[in-house]
């Protein structure tokens, strides 16, 4: 995909008496504005976003025509939205704070059993004993695969703890564009294609 393409992302949603329920889990009963977000809902969310970037804007234009006369459901449905990704981002933060955490306490355990093979372990036998070299030369082989698995852990797998943050972030405050008739759809489309 090419890089002009991911700079905006625009999420299309209708809203009309035939699919206001299709955004909603049907299984729940509480009202419109407090219900889940649908599976499929989600998935479709979920996929529309797949290629947005660090730099990506997103932002939801939202179908309501005239004669359907449903313009009045487009602020619980955003707020429900806003209400799933602001729960998600919380989720993912709680998830990045354990990993961090976790991977702290790791490396610490790590350089304490380095410290112990590297400070005590080496005096049990003396400088001068031949076993000595080879046991040095063992000691630091193990020091430094105890030590990688946090290292790389803590420098190389933080990155899409913070994209997904990010991405729900983007998600909870992206800007809502209400479009009302058939012309004004046509014209954003239109826009779209011509950017590409």
């Amino acid at each position: 995909m090419s890089k002009s393409a991911a700079r905006k992302i625009s999420i299309y949603l209708k809203i009309d008496e035939n699919s206001i329920n299709e955004y909603f889990n049907p299984h729940d009963p509480a009202r419109l504005d407090k219900r889940q977000l649908g599976h499929d809902f989600q998935e479709y969310l979920n996929t529309a976003v797949a290629p947005a970037r660090r730099n990506t804007i997103i932002d939801y234009k939202v179908f309501c025509s005239e004669s359907g006369g449903m313009r009045f459901m487009v602020d619980p449905l955003m707020r429900t939205i806003r209400r799933h990704y602001k729960i998600q981002k919380l989720l993912k933060e709680n998830e990045f704070k354990k990993f961090k955490r976790k991977n702290y306490v790791l490396l610490l355990i790590s350089i304490l059993i380095v410290m112990f093979c590297q400070g005590v372990l080496p005096n049990l036998f003396g400088q001068d004993h031949r076993i000595h070299s080879m046991f040095s030369n063992a000691i630091d082989v193990f020091s430094w695969v105890v030590l990688w698995k946090p290292i790389e852990r803590l420098i190389f797998y933080w990155n899409p703890f913070l994209k997904e943050i990010l991405l729900f972030d983007k998600m909870q405050n992206a800007k809502v564009n209400i479009i009302e008739s058939e012309e004004e759809l046509l014209n954003h489309h239109m826009e779209f294609y011509d950017a590409a």
